[in-house]
């Protein structure tokens, strides 16, 4: 089997799962591909990312580009997996954990519990939901990761200044209730039907993304948890996902604060001393 990755060449991810097929898939051809690379034929047949030549598409990145290119790069996996080859994650469930709006509206769908959020396009909205959350919120970029954005408002004038800008900038303004949590949130990495845990842990701020200087440490899931990761990651449509669980101080309630459809493993395979690329070879042969 030809499993293309959409990814640079020299990304710690690529890297990783081609080291795993080499060392135990041999049988599989992995290999990376860039998304400016895609392109398609129409008229006489449709020929969609007819130079990819591969069987399976693992989508490892989002990079930035103009409106043009990313609604093109969707629409191209979408017709491959039309064509019949395995995309993973499938377009849908990267279009719609890749917006937070979209992603947690899916998840409040389902059922499943979410901090409170708002989300508007003006200064006047978006200071009168400040109000409602207390006038202590989390504001993050619509479309990021990694903790990379993320600010805490608890007052109006800051606010006030954060909106402003927000607007002139064209972007629209996501603010969640700040969640008082024991100082540590649950990185659950689902793979297929199987989850493991990493306990993310920062003293020095209330951010606990590795990346934010948070420190993983080995967690167990509990059923509980395992079943709750899935039916988030089912909820966006995704077989691969990071799912952000936290638990509210106060009522130890769990809430579910992002899904991420291309999550990364490298903290995760390290604190737990899991091999995740091998996991994830496994779930594409089962499933493709």
């Amino acid at each position: 089997m030809r499993i293309a990755v959409l990814s640079s060449p020299d990304a710690w991810h690529f890297r990783d799962l081609l080291r795993a097929a080499q060392s135990g898939f041999k049988q599989h051809d992995v290999f990376s591909f860039r998304y400016e690379q895609l392109c398609a034929e129409l008229g006489g047949g449709e020929r969609p990312g007819f130079n990819l030549d591969a069987d399976c598409v693992v989508v490892r990145t989002m990079p930035p580009g103009s409106l043009e290119q990313i609604v093109f790069r969707m629409d191209l996996l979408a017709r491959l997996e039309h064509a019949g080859v395995a995309v993973f994650n499938p377009p849908k469930s990267i279009e719609a954990a890749v917006d937070k709006y979209l992603s947690l509206a899916l998840l409040s769908s389902a059922g499943i519990n979410v901090p409170k959020t708002m989300v508007s396009q003006s200064t006047d909205e978006a200071l009168e939901q400040f109000g409602k959350l207390g006038r202590d919120s989390v504001v993050k970029p619509l479309f990021g990761s990694m903790g990379f954005g993320i600010k805490r408002l608890q007052n109006v004038k800051d606010a006030k200044q954060y909106f402003e800008s927000s607007v002139e900038a064209g972007n629209v303004i996501y603010q969640q209730q700040f969640i008082e949590h024991d100082g540590f949130d649950i990185r659950l990495l689902v793979i297929g039907d199987e989850v493991i845990g990493m306990k993310r842990t920062n003293n020095d701020h209330w951010i606990t993304n590795i990346s934010q200087g948070g420190v993983g440490t080995p967690h167990t899931p509990t059923d509980f948890e395992c079943e709750l990761a899935i039916k988030a990651a089912r909820a966006v449509g995704a077989i691969f996902a990071g799912v952000d669980l936290i638990y509210q101080s106060a009522t130890q309630q769990p809430l579910i604060a992002e899904v991420n459809a291309v999550p990364g493993w490298r903290a995760t395979a390290k604190v737990v001393g899991v091999d995740v690329a091998v996991m994830m070879l496994t779930q594409l042969e089962q499933r493709t």
